[in-house]
């Protein structure tokens, strides 16, 4: 009787954020273990897919980086990134890009979702001109190729589908005007789809505990970072790499009217579940000051 209770406590317990989140717009950015661990895998779409019967709108914004090396390794192209985590697209590695991202994995993921239960449709920006963009000139005199920065999003086609019962499943492949095709941070096109959807939330599924002051100490997580400590985190090399992308779309999303960004720890089953619908959450609360 004590277990029974307990479970009703825990539904209890998750009682006003159901009731605060309803309705309300979530994108998700997915990758790291949650893409490649199968337990992982599946606890994270039973997560995306209550979400949606509950009535909130997860929106899904993939990446890939670990298959795209793989796949540019056995045609012999070396995988190269610029200072600030971008990765420097000639037309041979766009080629790969575009086939790895809009073909296996979102395909993966929509079934993956869809045999949860859910009922998930796979889409690239170039769907419905969903996402349109221009070069992205990088930093430091550094030619990324063809990376894009995105200059509008299309939510239309997001909103359609979310208000038809649907999971949006989107791969970072932008357009423009002349049909040309650019590569886009994943986290950076999630923080874009946020911002443009005046999204609830954006939590971005990790391989690490959140932020960390020390990256070698878990124990050093900064639960809470208020926006204008970023700048000298960057300073201090406390925000490097893979990280820098991943809090400078937070602080895009906060100042474009996204309510609540996290960047949380992927390997934790139903992570999602912990973040949303528990008092405590976990990883980095990033947030406007």
């Amino acid at each position: 009787m004590e277990k029974i209770i307990e479970k009703a406590n825990v539904l209890i317990e998750a009682l006003p954020y159901i009731r605060e989140f309803f309705g309300k717009t979530v994108v998700i950015k997915y990758g790291g273990s949650a893409m490649l661990d199968e337990r992982l895998r599946r606890t994270t779409a039973e997560d995306i897919v209550l979400m949606k019967y509950v009535g909130m709108n997860p929106i899904v914004v993939h990446g890939g980086g670990p298959s795209i090396n793989e796949m540019l390794k056995k045609l012999g192209i070396t995988p190269k990134f610029s200072p600030q985590g971008l990765r420097i697209t000639d037309e041979d590695t766009i080629a790969v890009v575009e086939m790895v991202l809009a073909g296996t994995i979102n395909k993966d993921i929509v079934a993956l979702i869809n045999r949860t239960g859910g009922n998930a449709v796979g889409i690239c920006g170039k769907d419905g001109h969903l996402l349109y963009a221009e070069k992205n000139l990088g930093e430091d005199g550094i030619d990324i190729g063809m990376v894009g920065k995105i200059t509008k999003v299309e939510v239309k086609i997001l909103q359609v589908l979310c208000e038809n019962g649907f999971i949006p499943v989107v791969a970072p492949i932008a357009t423009d005007d002349s049909g040309g095709i650019w590569n886009i941070n994943a986290d950076t096109a999630a923080g874009e789809i946020a911002s443009a959807l005046k999204a609830e939330k954006l939590v971005f599924l990790t391989d690490m505990p959140g932020l960390l002051r020390n990256p070698n100490d878990p124990g050093s997580l900064i639960h809470q970072l208020p926006s204008n400590e970023v700048k000298m985190l960057k300073e201090n090399k406390v925000i490097t790499g893979g990280m820098i992308p991943k809090v400078d779309a937070c602080l895009n999303a906060l100042y474009n009217g996204v309510k609540r960004t996290h960047i949380i720890d992927g390997r934790i089953p139903h992570s999602l579940l912990l973040e949303i619908f528990t008092r405590e959450g976990l990883g980095t609360l990033v947030y406007l000051s």
